[in-house]
């Protein structure tokens, strides 16, 4: 009997700390199907949805907290079964490995409701991306209807070393809607890994951080990158060596740069030769899909990148 009770006891526990984790006094209340999709991450029936074919114009919204998602423009026909998408608004979608560890699951940036999957090389658009989402985790706003107060973001980019590790942390910190890894700096135009890696293109390494800025500021970032990596180190970082792993910051207006150069003011104070370099931003090229999310994704620790308090 007492093992029994102790079982129960856990179990309530456990079912109190999701409902907690997946509960918020501002969201709204799921039916049970719509919780089944949203929180416990089920599919539901193809061609059975409401927005399946549902073409009128207007923005999808997130069923669980009203977020923005998609708006209607994006939206297509692929045949599939469920709404398919071809480009999400900017800082609404969260993109995360699938426990299948095959496909990438999609949530939505501000609650974490599970959405679908995304999938790339179908060739069913333009923009050769689908979004495939389950009617239940949506709602929808006509065109005519009050509009809706879209987040603003901002962006924020910081070359770091082998951009795996930089991208590891910075997805960690509150705030930040999504982090994507990628090329900037070089004379070379859409750049591939072998490309950069080769040293000859002019590129570092770069994470693109996509930020509200209502809820954490630039500075805030800027010190998380300097207390995630070396600045010191001038030939690489950590174990990997080349001039695509330099430190350096692509500022994307005055005021960033000044809070860069107060930082390594800072630093410098604190007796470190701070070797970063800051830049005028120039196009980012996001790099390969297998690139992103890599730790997530292989379940492994950052090798050369590690937090240590200096602010």
């Amino acid at each position: 009997m007492k093992i029994m009770a102790y079982i129960f006891l856990l179990l309530a526990i456990s079912a109190c700390g999701e409902t907690q984790k997946n509960q918020n006094p501002q969201w709204n209340n799921l039916t049970t199907q719509e919780k089944s999709v949203m929180v416990n991450k089920a599919t539901e029936r193809p061609f059975s949805g409401k927005y399946y074919k549902f073409n009128e114009e207007g923005t999808y919204i997130c069923k669980r907290c009203n977020a923005p998602l998609y708006t209607s423009s994006a939206k297509f026909d692929s045949g599939c079964g469920w709404p398919s998408f071809d480009d999400e608004i900017k800082g609404a979608i969260k993109r995360v490995p699938d426990a299948d560890g095959r496909r990438v699951e999609i949530v939505c940036a501000n609650c974490e409701a599970h959405l679908g999957h995304v999938f790339e090389g179908e060739g069913l658009s333009d923009k050769n991306i689908r979004h495939c989402v389950n009617s239940v985790s949506l709602d929808f706003k006509h065109k005519d209807l009050k509009p809706l107060i879209l987040p603003q973001t901002k962006k924020a980019y910081f070359a770091g070393g082998c951009f795996w590790g930089v991208e590891y942390h910075f997805e960690k910190l509150k705030g930040v809607l999504s982090v994507e890894s990628g090329y900037m700096g070089g004379h070379l135009k859409n750049p591939s890994y072998r490309d950069v890696s080769g040293g000859e293109s002019g590129h570092l390494e770069v994470v693109a951080i996509t930020y509200d800025p209502a809820k954490v500021k630039y500075e805030t970032l800027a010190k998380l990158f300097f207390e995630i990596h070396d600045a010191t180190q001038t030939d690489g970082q950590g174990p990997d060596r080349g001039a695509q792993y330099l430190s350096g910051v692509f500022t994307s207006d005055e005021e960033e740069k000044k809070v860069i150069q107060k930082l390594i003011g800072i630093l410098k104070a604190k007796g470190l030769n701070v070797a970063t370099k800051i830049y005028v931003k120039t196009p980012f090229y996001k790099a390969e899909e297998y690139h992103q999310d890599y730790y997530k994704r292989t379940g492994k620790q950052p090798y050369c990148h590690a937090y240590k308090k200096i602010f």
